[in-house]
């Protein structure tokens, strides 16, 4: 979504005047979170000085920031002297700007020596990134542009809700042409059933089945034996035996056992989507945040793939991403296992190439650290670090098995929040650094189809207020490195990232500011020198003459459904599912601050099967108490009759009695370590405690 903001005073929000423009990818259209975001820039409850806390159990008090900068660099570098440098971690977020990611990462490998450095993201995109990698070479959520959906004569959705989360995306859809795969009657999948399309609703963590149970109709239906569709496997594609020998085994009635969608439903979503002359695959979090996440995209991209999609024009397979910038944020270093352009921090080449960037020898860059919810689940250990910058997120609300995760942080010896509020785990701090909002700075974004992005600073931050850049910068300085390594002017910044990427599988180094500023559409990968093409630069639509594989081929990769790493048993008799609403972002920490959104939606809920609330004592509007094996969790029932009887769905936006994320497991999938967000065995009370549903009865 895009805007051109314009720094003139008046009568809106934030003394901002927004004029909408017509962009590509949201023509012009804002979501409510969206419109009412600049409310945010004049909030009494803005941060405008740093805070520190004299002592664990002292409450937080201002301070200048020389003292803050000082008292957090001393103790940074007391425990590197003392414990290693791996005593010291750093946590990311997918919202920061492709500059600020970059640099919060060269910040943790050469300011502090660390390995030990992750980002939110882990949690949002993380088993799509892996699974693209493994079939295509290369991930890009979506590897064609937007506007290539106005076309499509089928899109699935597979754990996507739009319609709350992306607004102006629905636009790009005809309802009737829409699949939407998911366990709840969402706004999407209302929108598809009001429109003429198929909504798929199945028991949460049996996707990966369900997309073998399709592939098996268009198997053994014909729709696979066409001259193209035969062509392009041969040609394009290596590995498909072994997806045919899985997909046979998922006939329609034992799919539909374990799924519980209508084998009938299957043929006919199979059929819609093999007829389509034009069609996409389309996976969210609700495939993907799953302790088998990974193998669940891999046999949605194996679908893609048999019917010939990904690569050709008009068709193809593509990740929604869910952050401000989850695609940029992705490829610059944040990630324990990453350096700049998407290379991989254990391959020498990559090691060598951001070595001689950075100025540095590559033997004294560290190593793969510790994926998100395993670095937050160490701190305070004896062999975990002893202190945490956090910049850009708020895992205290957003982390799996949330109370353990506030448990962690509390037993660091320093934590240190740079944020714009004192949200959650602000609140926790030792050290909060007030920083600038997205009106107040200036850098650039890569958008869900690689669309590199300016952002223009539109005010002046408050007095008292920093960016990002310049904490690192003072933060660098006070740990002894040279000036020029941490320039605070975004610009530079940005010029330094280009050159890192260069020849790296996410390679900016063609998007200079110049065409950018020309209005370009720059795509990466965008090598330095690449011919522009009627105002598009770079790489719009990828793999059309071949996947990014040495060979160029795509990977069909064989794989089997499993189960869950928790299934409902007698005293955990539901499946307990979470996601977005229309208001709320993330954790809350911004959007719970917005009067019109919090008068909207002012409090956490539960979405419950009207029979299945009756029997465990609730109605409409009681207060429930939802229990996993981690913790319980307090919420407003609400009564969906469109729910599975077997399933609840909560928000994860609120905090404290209203944490969903008490309940979630951090059950982590074996190769993108996503935590097992999407399905945990519950049960359900009246908060009195009075009363439950047993499995029995919910089934």
């Amino acid at each position: 979504m895009t805007l051109t903001p314009q720094a003139a005073p008046g009568p809106a929000a934030g003394g901002l005047a927004l004029a909408p423009r017509e962009f590509p990818t949201n023509r012009g259209g804002l979501c409510q979170k969206g419109w009412t975001s600049a409310q945010l820039l004049d909030s009494p409850e803005r941060l405008t000085t740093p805070l520190v806390r004299d002592a664990k159990g002292a409450p937080l008090r201002a301070a200048g920031w020389d003292e803050a900068l000082d008292l957090v660099a001393r103790r940074f570098g007391a425990l590197r002297a003392t414990r290693g440098a791996d005593a010291v971690a750093v946590f990311g977020s997918g919202g920061l700007t492709n500059e600020k990611a970059y640099a919060l990462g060269k910040f943790a490998r050469i300011a502090l020596g660390t390995s030990q450095i992750d980002y939110n993201g882990r949690f949002c995109m993380s088993s799509a990134a892996a699974a693209g990698n493994r079939a295509f070479g290369l991930d890009r959520g979506l590897p064609f542009p937007v506007t290539d959906l106005d076309d499509s004569e089928a899109v699935v959705l597979v754990g996507a809700n739009p319609a709350e989360t992306m607004p102006p995306l629905m636009g790009h859809f005809d309802p009737a042409r829409l699949i939407v795969v998911d366990p709840r009657r969402t706004a999407t999948a209302q929108a598809a059933l009001d429109g003429g399309g198929i909504h798929l609703q199945p028991a949460p963590g049996t996707d990966l089945a369900l997309a073998l149970g399709l592939l098996h109709v268009a198997l053994v239906e014909g729709h696979l034996d066409t001259p193209q569709r035969t062509a392009y496997r041969r040609e394009r594609t290596v590995g498909w035996e072994g997806v045919r020998q899985c997909a046979a085994r998922w006939w329609p009635e034992r799919t539909e056992r374990l799924t519980g969608v209508a084998a009938a439903e299957l043929r006919r979503a199979a059929a819609a989507l093999a007829r389509a002359r034009r069609a996409h695959i389309l996976t969210g979090r609700g495939a993907e945040q799953h302790s088998k996440g990974v193998d669940t995209v891999c046999a949605w991209i194996d679908l893609a793939l048999a019917l010939g999609l990904p690569g050709t024009p008009g068709s193809g397979y593509g990740c929604l991403t869910g952050q401000g910038n989850g695609q940029g944020g992705r490829e610059h270093g944040q990630k324990a296992d990453q350096l700049p352009g998407y290379r991989h921090i254990e391959d020498p080449a990559a090691r060598a190439h951001i070595a001689r960037i950075w100025g540095v020898t590559p033997e004294s860059l560290p190593g793969a650290g510790r994926s998100a919810w395993e670095l937050l689940d160490a701190l305070g250990t004896p062999e975990g670090p002893a202190a945490l910058l956090v910049m850009g997120s708020n895992p205290a609300v957003s982390a799996p098995r949330a109370r353990r995760a506030v448990e962690r942080l509390r037993a660091l010896d320093l934590l240190v929040v740079a944020d714009f509020f004192r949200s959650e785990t602000a609140e926790l701090a030792d050290v909060v650094l007030p920083v600038t909002m997205w009106a107040e700075e200036s850098g650039t974004m890569t958008n869900l189809e690689g669309r590199v992005l300016r952002r223009r600073a539109a005010r002046t931050p408050p007095p008292g207020v920093r960016t990002d850049l310049d904490v690192l910068r003072g933060l660098a300085l006070r740990l002894g490195r040279p000036a020029h390594e941490f320039p605070a002017d975004p610009g530079t910044v940005f010029d330094e990232l280009r050159r890192a990427s260069a020849g790296g599988t996410a390679d900016y180094a063609g998007a200079a500011p110049e065409h950018l500023d020309a209005g370009e559409a720059v795509y990466w990968p965008v090598p330095d020198g690449a011919d522009s093409d009627a105002g598009t630069r770079g790489t719009p639509r990828l793999f059309l003459d071949r996947f990014a594989h040495s060979d160029g081929r795509a990977r069909f990769l064989p794989v089997e459904h499993r189960e869950a790493a928790e299934l409902p048993d007698a005293e955990y008799p539901l499946y307990a599912t979470t996601g977005r609403q229309l208001q709320h972002y993330q954790s809350g920490a911004q959007t719970r601050r917005v009067p019109e959104l919090l008068a909207a939606a002012p409090e956490p809920y539960v979405e419950v099967h009207p029979d299945t609330a009756r029997r465990a004592g609730l109605d409409d509007g009681d207060t429930a108490r939802i229990v996993s094996r981690r913790g319980a969790t307090l919420a407003r029932t609400r009564c969906v009759p469109s729910l599975r009887p077997d399933t609840v769905f909560l928000p994860f936006h609120f905090p404290g009695d209203g944490a969903a994320n008490a309940l979630t497991n951090p059950a982590l999938d074996p190769v993108s370590r996503m935590p097992e967000f999407k399905l945990s065995a519950v049960r359900l009370e009246r908060a009195d405690g009075c009363g439950t549903a047993s499995r029995e009865e919910a089934a």
